[in-house]
């Protein structure tokens, strides 16, 4: 089992090779992402891993209009986990919202009971592409990078301009947990599971967790928990002020999409610069936050501590560590 969890830290790190401007390829063998309507099927909605619904093109809920809405739509198979091909869609949906003008704001939702695990532990990620024949690591990228390269797709929702609301509609751990912080509002579901729990792992945090997380519910309360890995519900997320609110699982999606039209009414251009206001230099600053993460992130994936953590995880047992 070690020697297989090792494999897994490994390939946590090979996946992703972005170009140039920090876009990551579009396999067109595998279809990720589906732009749909109301008209759409249910099976072209099946298809994608990650989903954009355009604003304005639902004529049959003239109430939703400005409303866009990204699902991670793997919920039921993967957990919405951090494979590559949920990395990839929600980079192309979040280039999707980027490019629509009627967009005022934008929601983003899980499936399946989770919103995101955060890494794929149990298959780890393969590449894709010209350079995929091997599992191992890519030889002039760094851990550093590699581990930085898992997080950026997640982390292009710092560049959409209208507010962000996460309809957390299921459990979001380690980097999906950063995720949803990333988003400027959160609706949690009561009884659901939200935390990094990177510390209970042997790695270090990432997703720039140890920058918004702070900032969210103050140093001593993130000290705390991203000390103990602890996991919190959605009740106790609202307690803290982590998220706007909390509600029934099944009333989450509707709560956020209330919230978002109530947004959606307001002055786009006035919203648009008073999110910028508030976020002055903030992407900048939990990219740079990402990065040192990273780093630091790679050098605990190197320890016996990390792979006894992630093999006690699906082993489904405590684990004993060592410091080594």
């Amino acid at each position: 089992m070690k020697s297989g969890t090792s494999r897994r830290l490994q390939t946590l790190h090979t996946h992703l090779v972005p170009d140039s401007q920090g876009h990551f390829p579009q396999d067109p063998a595998q279809p990720i992402v589906n732009v749909f309507s109301t008209a759409a099927t249910a099976k072209g909605f099946e298809k994608g891993a990650v989903i954009y619904d355009p604003a304005f093109e639902r004529p049959a809920s003239h109430e939703l209009s400005g409303v866009g809405i990204i699902t991670l739509n793997k919920g039921a198979t993967t957990q919405n986990a951090m494979t590559e091909a949920t990395l990839i869609g929600f980079q192309t949906a979040v280039e999707q919202a980027k490019r629509d003008s009627a967009l005022r704001v934008l929601v983003l939702a899980g499936s399946g009971g989770f919103f995101s695990a955060g890494a794929n532990l149990h298959e780890g990620f393969q590449r894709k592409g010209a350079d995929s024949a091997s599992d191992e690591p890519t030889a002039s990228r760094t851990p550093g990078e590699r581990s930085f390269s898992m997080y950026a797709p997640f982390l292009s929702l710092l560049d959409v301009e209208v507010p962000t609301i996460g309809a957390l509609n299921g459990h979001a751990v380690g980097g999906g947990f950063g995720l949803a912080l990333l988003c400027d509002m959160r609706v949690a579901a009561t009884n659901s599971k939200y935390g990094a729990n990177f510390s209970r792992l042997g790695l270090h945090p990432g997703m720039g967790i140890t920058h918004t997380l702070p900032r969210l519910v103050g140093p001593p309360r993130a000290a705390e928990l991203l000390y103990t890995g602890r996991l919190m519900t959605g009740e106790e997320a609202l307690h803290v002020g982590l998220v706007n609110q909390a509600t029934s699982m099944d009333q989450v999606l509707p709560a956020a999409l209330r919230l978002a039209r109530e947004v959606a009414s307001a002055a786009p251009i006035a919203v648009r610069l008073t999110k910028r206001t508030l976020n002055s230099s903030l992407s900048a600053d939990i990219r740079a936050r990402a990065w040192a993460e990273a780093q630091l992130q790679a050098d605990t994936v190197a320890t016996k501590d990390a792979i006894e953590g992630v093999a006690a995880l699906l082993e489904k047992r405590k684990p004993v560590f060592d410091g080594n």
